[in-house]
């Protein structure tokens, strides 16, 4: 299985990060932090660049706002130093379901399990 996934990471980018992006990071990267998916935030000694080493598919909507801030120079301090405060009205993070079957299907959606029971229609039937 070793060799399998050596092999995949050379070749793929979307089953995590690539050799050259694991070779960077292990050279001038400075581990940061990591959220709450496995996911680990780096930067470069001077602080000018930051980037995300995925735990697992690279998704860019797996990254939470917090660090999704931090990781595009919008706050200086990591979550891990300074929390941003979320109101009681914020729901949690969730990725894009989109193309899965958790994606959100309207009332009426073919994709949904049971049809939908319309009032407000009546169907043309020509005379």
């Amino acid at each position: 299985m070793g060799i399998l996934k050596t092999l995949l990471r050379a070749v793929t980018w979307w089953n995590g990060s690539t050799l050259g992006t694991a070779l960077y990071t292990s050279r001038k990267g400075v581990k940061v932090g990591e959220d709450d998916q496995g996911n680990l935030f780096y930067e470069t000694r001077d602080g000018k660049r930051r980037w995300v080493m995925f735990n697992g598919e690279v998704e860019a909507s797996r990254v939470s706002p917090d660090w999704h801030g931090w990781l595009h120079h919008t706050v200086k301090q990591p979550p891990t130093e300074k929390p941003i405060k979320h109101k009681a009205w914020e729901k949690p993070h969730q990725e894009n379901l989109t193309g899965t079957p958790l994606a959100y299907a309207p009332a009426g959606s073919l994709r949904r399990p049971e049809p939908a029971d319309r009032q407000d229609y009546e169907a043309w039937t020509p005379e």
